[in-house]
């Protein structure tokens, strides 16, 4: 039963960490500006790929998550 209750708070602190990361997402400028991230304007067509910053918060998430198992 105590595992449940450790789930449930790690899945608690995961939700409130991207809760706040999504808050601070606009005051990080160069999230989603980084170099490898492609943005093509047309004149009626926009595209947006963020590869990089793609890449890095995988990165990010998947180093969190091999500490949490540790």
């Amino acid at each position: 039963m105590t595992s449940i209750g450790r789930t449930l708070i790690i899945l608690g602190l995961l939700v409130a960490a991207v809760g706040a990361l999504l808050t601070l997402a606009g005051k990080i400028p160069w999230l989603g500006r980084l170099p490898g991230d492609i943005f093509i304007k047309k004149e009626n067509f926009t595209f947006f790929l963020p590869i990089t910053t793609c890449i890095l918060l995988s990165a990010l998430i998947s180093f969190i998550l091999w500490l949490l198992r540790r």
